[in-house]
């Protein structure tokens, strides 16, 4: 029963309580079982809804990862913006968006590995459209790295394979974390921005501020 059932309903999500709970359930029953071993029978019961309750909100199963991958990119390019327009020097500016995309894909790991790694499962046109905000943020930290290698500052050979590789490594956490691990999501952050710093040559810039928020928080192995 994944198939449309109210043609009639515009695109895009619904607001309110029930949104949003049904935004929730569905990320972690994508999450958990992958987008085709999803039905929209799983989404609903995890959201305490009847299946035709969901399709208030969405005429597809398809159009509700759309809806939730639009959300999850557009947050991150608005934190990635505003953390590379945030210093007028490369490293700290470069500093600051590594520690907060790390911490998002963290924090929010369950949504942002969805949005992440269900990409296939859109269609064509909906794919080109998250797609344009995944290129517009890639262009916003190459541009943090472009300016670092322009001031002197970072030391690498290729100052777009290196914002690919930051922004890969940033994206994965939201693979591999889970809470009450051994870290705090602001503790892997802060060494990420030290990690992400080396990539680039730069050392002895001292810790971040979620080094500092971190501080005695550390989690027991």
């Amino acid at each position: 029963m994944d198939g449309p059932v109210n043609p009639d309903r515009g695109p895009g999500p619904g607001s309110g309580p029930g949104s949003e709970r049904l935004a929730r359930a569905a990320a972690e029953a994508f999450a958990a079982r992958g987008f085709h071993g999803t039905s929209t029978r799983h989404v609903a019961a995890a959201a305490g809804m009847s299946p035709a309750a969901l399709y208030v909100h969405h005429r597809s199963k398809e159009e509700l990862l759309h809806a939730l991958s639009l959300e999850g990119h557009r947050r991150v390019l608005a934190l990635v913006r505003e953390a590379a327009s945030g210093a007028d020097d490369p490293v700290a500016a470069l500093g600051v968006l590594v520690e907060r995309f790390v911490e998002h894909h963290a924090t929010e790991h369950v949504s942002s590995r969805v949005v992440n790694y269900e990409l296939a499962a859109l269609d064509d046109d909906h794919r080109a459209e998250v797609a344009a905000l995944r290129h517009e943020i890639e262009e916003t930290v190459r541009a943090v790295v472009r300016r670092g290698v322009a001031a002197g500052l970072f030391v690498t050979d290729d100052p777009d394979l290196s914002a690919a590789a930051l922004l890969s490594l940033g994206v994965d956490v939201s693979r591999w974390y889970r809470p009450g691990g051994r870290w705090t999501p602001a503790e892997v952050a802060a060494h990420y921005r030290g990690l992400a710093l080396a990539m680039l040559g730069v050392s002895g810039r001292g810790p971040g501020p979620a080094t500092a928020r971190a501080s005695g928080t550390r989690r027991p192995t």
